[in-house]
């Protein structure tokens, strides 16, 4: 029999550690461990951050770090692109519809057909990275058409216009030409690789069907059929190639109808992967390669989901919130300082009572050290703070109300008296440090609101540049010569706002829009990198984004819906808490619960070798 050194061409290595260096299917012997290691490739589905909006039978193109999706159901011009975290908004189609088919890149993206609620559509559109603009029209209307390749460079294989299609057309960025017609009539199907060597593979034939088509540039052939007939995937590998293609979720024969399955074609043979969907759907969209891909949107129900599937040597764990310990009262208008694992939980009113005057450490798994806040302050209500756990200065409300101008600081064991503000404001935000603060925007009373900004030396308030956009409950990060303020909130009217600022150290400029308007929420982390959590939207919402310094992208949500939370504005992204806050629902209306993020990890697949 032959042995490994014979089957791989490599001796196994005696190392007191496992390597970093390692392919897959290596194997060496640990001599710390006593034990004999390999590293294995692994297959997952993994959920990220959903769509912003919630659709199905949408079309997709680009890869998994930069992705495109657009159009969709209910109908919908909407187009959001994918950093590889989250979603963002893109340029809206001139033609809103559902059923249009889409391939190429993020920056050169198309589109051809569709369906408008009365009429298969000719319509054909090209992306730049930012807008949609009118192509060659399609010779016949269609919908649910196979399009694979590139933006000049691209070839369609089947649909439906008047019943299932058989025709195929390529496109060269200006004209189409007819092309050979597949040998099976179908649409919805999936479909991988380029002009020259195209596959595509099920589909709808009046039913599912397993049957795939090659295409060689001239002539469509029969291909080796897949294992499960179905339709309308909810993705396919569109960025992948004719001898590495995937196919993940959509409707078969069987039962039951919607299914979770994934199957990958090696350009020899397909294989059910061990890994599958999450959720069940079809109708999404196509994102990404045949070890990188990406399923967002589909049905049923209608879901803005998003999963990634990754093949690879490392084990993947996607970011997202965990649940910590509970903060020792249930309460809103909190306030809050540090990273999660030495953050500090700082006033606040439970249901029914006055505000507690007290603050709590963190270490990241018990809240401890319960501190009385300082005098001329008392009981701190709706407050701000920034810093750390041991260098803290907060910005709180008096006793009895107006004027709302003291402050204290916080040295890791007492509060002691700040100097007052020179402005009386409260539920105002703050970023920075205890010796470089800054707070800005607040309340001056329910109805009148400011755009002053303060900045802290320490011992000194100055007063620095005014906000663009007046307004309370921001959410605040950053440090004070490179802050962010998002969101916010003015009444009466009661309005909420999307806006975001960014501070230089004198003045605010507008930076990129939220995704929704938003007060309330707290935000972790720099201008060039901050995670904006929870809020109200009107209603509380667990929904999270992250900016990257120029716009807003969707991210991992949080389990409770919260607003006016504790959290550490300066914590980095990977630090970021939130504990307490209002909640939907009748009184009681306040949470203890806290919860903790985690950014996105990959590690080597290592096994350990045995006998069993």
């Amino acid at each position: 029999m032959a042995d490994y050194q014979n089957i791989k061409g490599l001796r196994v290595k005696y190392l007191s550690a496992d390597p970093s260096n390692t392919a897959a299917g290596e194997v060496w012997y640990n001599s710390t461990t006593g034990t004999l290691r390999s590293r294995l490739v692994t297959e997952a589905w993994s959920s990220v951050s959903s769509l912003i909006t919630a659709r199905y039978y949408l079309g997709g193109a680009g890869t998994q770090t930069a992705g495109l999706v657009f159009g969709g159901s209910p109908f919908t011009d909407k187009t959001e692109e994918y950093n590889g975290s989250g979603w963002s908004i893109g340029g809206v189609l001139s033609t809103a519809r559902t059923g249009m088919v889409g391939t190429g890149t993020q920056t050169a993206g198309l589109i051809v057909g569709g369906w408008q609620g009365t009429a298969n559509q000719t319509v054909v559109e090209e992306y730049n990275g930012a807008s949609w603009t009118a192509g060659t029209a399609y010779p016949a209307g269609v919908r649910y058409a196979g399009v694979l390749g590139i933006q000049t460079a691209a070839v369609t294989a089947g649909g439906y216009d008047t019943n299932y299609s058989n025709v195929s057309k390529e496109y060269d960025g200006s004209a189409w030409t007819a092309s050979p017609t597949l040998n099976t009539a179908r649409s919805g199907q999936g479909r991988s690789g380029t002009q020259t060597a195209g596959l595509i593979f099920g589909g709808d034939t009046g039913s599912s069907t397993a049957a795939a088509e090659d295409y060689d540039g001239s002539t469509w052939t029969a291909g080796t059929s897949m294992n499960t007939p179905v339709r309308n995937p909810a993705s396919s590998s569109v960025a992948g190639t004719n001898t590495a293609a995937l196919n993940a979720g959509g409707t078969n024969t069987g039962t039951p109808a919607v299914v979770t399955t994934t199957e990958t074609w090696d350009g020899t043979t397909w294989t059910v992967s061990s890994a599958a969907l999450s959720t069940a759907r079809q109708g999404g969209a196509g994102i990404g390669t045949s070890i990188a891909a990406l399923a967002a949107g589909g049905e049923p129900p209608t879901t803005g989901i998003t999963e990634e599937f990754n093949r690879s040597e490392n084990v993947v764990t996607a970011g997202a919130f965990a649940a910590g310990t509970v903060f020792p009262t249930s309460s809103s208008s909190l306030a809050g300082a540090g990273p999660k694992t030495a953050a500090l939980g700082i006033g606040g009113y439970p249901e029914g009572s006055p505000p507690t005057g007290k603050s709590f450490e963190y270490d990241g798994t018990t809240w401890s050290g319960e501190a009385t806040l300082n005098s001329n302050t008392g009981t701190a209500g709706v407050n701000s703070a920034t810093g750390t756990q041991t260098a803290c200065i907060n910005s709180q409300n008096n006793t009895g109300g107006a004027p709302y101008n003291s402050a204290g600081e916080y040295d890791g064991t007492s509060w002691s008296n700040a100097n007052d503000r020179p402005a009386s404001n409260y539920a105002d935000a703050g970023a920075g440090t205890l010796t470089a603060g800054l707070f800005f925007g607040g309340s001056g009373s329910p109805t009148t609101f400011t755009d002053v900004t303060l900045d802290y030396d320490g011992t000194n308030w100055t007063a620095g540049g005014s906000l663009a956009t007046a307004r309370s409950n921001i959410g605040g990060s950053g440090i004070a010569t490179a802050a962010l303020a998002s969101g916010g909130f003015t009444s009466p009217p009661a309005t909420a706002y999307d806006v975001t600022e960014e501070y230089g150290g004198t003045a605010w400029t507008a930076g990129g829009a939220m995704l929704d308007t938003t007060q309330g929420l707290k935000t972790s982390g720099t201008q060039s990198d901050s995670l904006a959590m929870a809020g109200s939207t009107p209603t509380k919402t667990t929904a999270c984004s992250r900016y990257d310094g120029t716009a807003w992208a969707t991210s991992p949500s949080m389990a409770t819906a919260r607003s006016l939370f504790a959290a550490g504005s300066q914590a980095a992204v990977g630090d970021a808490w939130g504990s307490g806050g209002y909640y939907p629902g009748s009184s009681p209306n306040r949470t203890n619960t806290t919860e903790v993020f985690s950014v996105e990890t990959s590690a080597a697949n290592y096994k350990t070798i045995t006998t069993s």
